[in-house]
């Protein structure tokens, strides 16, 4: 986990640093990819209509910040208070994360004269991929601290998570609001966050023997 955290981080910073300085081989696979795509979603204005729905209600950043508050709600019922509030505060750090290289980077979205959707805010990074990087991979931490052990559903909501996670992203590129990059710049920025909040929970969690309970 810690391993995965540094590479994660290591590899956001590498990107974030060729975005901001306009990479010429990043800037051109960035547009190669995002030509052919909005091609393709011009072209198949149904295939472009399910992939609306999928971005803009399925995976939206508002639909995800919603189960992860259902999540924490659901831990403090189960007097798990330390988790779900490790968790609560992820996705508030994650919101925060975004605004900040958002404003940092400053980066503008794809034009096209014909455009099939549209998007506010900076580029990089993709909020759509790093929410549901987080949510999902927060999610999947909880059941696996939890209800992993014979429970049968785990396989169907760990590909469910995985599909999810680049599901969005191929969404947002294919729909012309967002450059390869930005997504891929997502992905790893939420990785490292819930690897971050994995370790840190982790490294605060109280001993056995100490006779106290991790939810308090």
């Amino acid at each position: 986990m810690r391993s995965s955290a540094v590479v994660s981080g290591l590899l956001s910073v590498l990107l974030l640093v060729l975005v901001a300085a306009h990479w010429a081989p990043l800037v051109t696979v960035d547009r190669e990819v995002a030509v052919a795509l909005h091609r393709s979603a011009v072209a198949e204005p149904g295939f472009t209509r399910l992939n609306r729905i999928l971005s803009d209600w399925v995976w939206d950043p508002w639909t995800m910040r919603a189960l992860l508050a259902a999540t924490v709600l659901v831990l403090w019922r189960l007097r798990e208070h330390r988790l779900a509030l490790w968790a609560g505060a992820a996705g508030l750090l994650t919101a925060g994360v975004q605004h900040a290289v958002k404003a940092l980077v400053g980066r503008d979205r794809p034009y096209w004269p014909d455009p099939v959707d549209s998007a506010r805010f900076d580029a990089f990074p993709s909020s759509h991929a790093m929410t549901a990087t987080v949510t999902c991979g927060l999610l999947l931490w909880v059941l696996a601290l939890h209800w992993r052990d014979g429970w049968r559903g785990w396989s169907v909501v760990t590909v469910a998570a995985l599909v999810s996670v680049l599901g969005v992203g191929w969404t947002r590129v294919y729909l012309g609001v967002h450059w390869p990059s930005d997504v891929v710049g997502g992905w790893l920025l939420g990785v490292c966050l819930v690897c971050v909040t994995v370790l840190t929970y982790r490294s605060g969690r109280p001993r056995p023997g100490t006779g106290q309970t991790v939810g308090e």
